[in-house]
């Protein structure tokens, strides 16, 4: 997977790189059908001056389409896990959607017939 990141007036990086590897790591998982060069993840971290919140935004480019995701915190830490929890149900719903579960899923319940004695 190919990552790039920016800062925009964020002051520590490193505790954000080590959130960020963590959750790429995670990530990776579910992206194993897929080759690496083709994954890319581009993520901006960037404060709002006035409320003085912190905010992420991330974009996944995958060879079948891009997936979208951000997350907003007072931390910088809450706002990476939120955006990466977000992605991570897209990427999930993406995926399902690829393999058409929703053909193959049941659409009534199965009625189990009871043997009589």
């Amino acid at each position: 997977m190919k990552l790039s990141i920016n800062y925009k007036h964020v002051e520590s990086h490193k505790p954000v790189e080590v959130e960020v590897a963590r959750h790429v790591a995670k990530l990776e998982r579910l992206l194993k059908s897929y080759a690496p060069d083709l994954v890319q993840l581009h993520g901006g971290f960037s404060v709002n001056p006035r409320t003085e919140d912190v905010s992420c935004a991330l974009t996944l480019s995958l060879p079948s389409g891009a997936l979208r995701a951000t997350g907003e915190a007072a931390a910088v830490r809450t706002s990476c896990k939120k955006a990466f929890s977000e992605l991570e149900s897209q990427v999930k719903k993406h995926q399902a959607k690829l393999r058409k579960d929703y053909e193959w899923k049941r659409k009534r319940p199965r009625i189990r017939e009871e043997a009589y004695t």
